[in-house]
């Protein structure tokens, strides 16, 4: 008998271990690795998910063409995949990813967007989008692009930090709602851009905040 092939290099869980459906299929929802919303359900044959870690983009299988696909082939809202993980009885998937863009074909962030019971989910403050265009920035740095000079000034974007961070404080002391809105979104992204050249994701600072929520700060 062959030896299974790891899913990931390093991980306990091998593909032979998972129970896909008499049609060979394993439900996979997709998550926003960064802001955790919940993004699509697709479906994923062993193929799609072989290709899937090959790659690091999310694949699926159609179960309307039964082909494989590669999410956001047409519309390049790609899902960049950071982790998969399966449920305790091995027959679903989580998929961690980044996306490229809206992953709904509607245009919406999330496909699941249409109230059956109460009210759908509100979106929060995210700065997924934004981190997505920083690390493109930071990786390509164009000409002309904003962020690109401050990658490439890393003191700049320290500086331009402690400054918004004053003129937050000012914002809030004058009571200008409007002003302080303003000067929270730089100090946001500034504080992004100061976290992508130092290698910080956002899901290190939610697992953080998610430590000192159970009080073990």
């Amino acid at each position: 008998m062959s030896e299974p092939s790891p899913l990931w290099n390093g991980t306990a869980l091998h593909m032979d271990q998972l129970r896909f459906d008499e049609g060979g299929l394993l439900p996979a929802v997709v998550q926003d690795a960064d802001s955790l919303a919940v993004l699509m359900l697709g479906w994923m044959d062993r193929e799609a998910l072989e290709r899937t870690v090959a790659v690091g983009e999310v694949h699926f299988h159609s179960r309307s063409r039964g082909v494989l696909w590669r999410k956001g082939e047409t519309s390049g809202h790609t899902l960049a995949v950071v982790g998969i993980v399966a449920d305790c009885d091995r027959d679903a998937l989580l998929v961690l990813a980044r996306p490229r863009g809206p992953t709904c074909h509607t245009g919406a962030t999330s496909c699941f967007h249409e109230p059956l019971l109460g009210n759908a989910p509100r979106e929060g403050l995210t700065l997924a989008p934004l981190f997505a265009t920083l690390r493109q920035r930071f990786a390509e740095r164009p000409a002309g692009s904003y962020s690109a000079r401050l990658f490439a000034e890393g003191d700049l974007a320290l500086k331009k930090l402690l400054e918004e961070a004053g003129e937050v404080v000012l914002g809030a002391k004058n009571g200008d709602h409007e002003n302080l809105v303003w000067e929270i979104a730089d100090l946001l992204y500034h504080l992004a851009v100061v976290m992508t050249a130092q290698g910080v994701t956002p899901g290190e600072v939610n697992q953080e905040l998610a430590r000192r929520s159970r009080g073990e700060r």
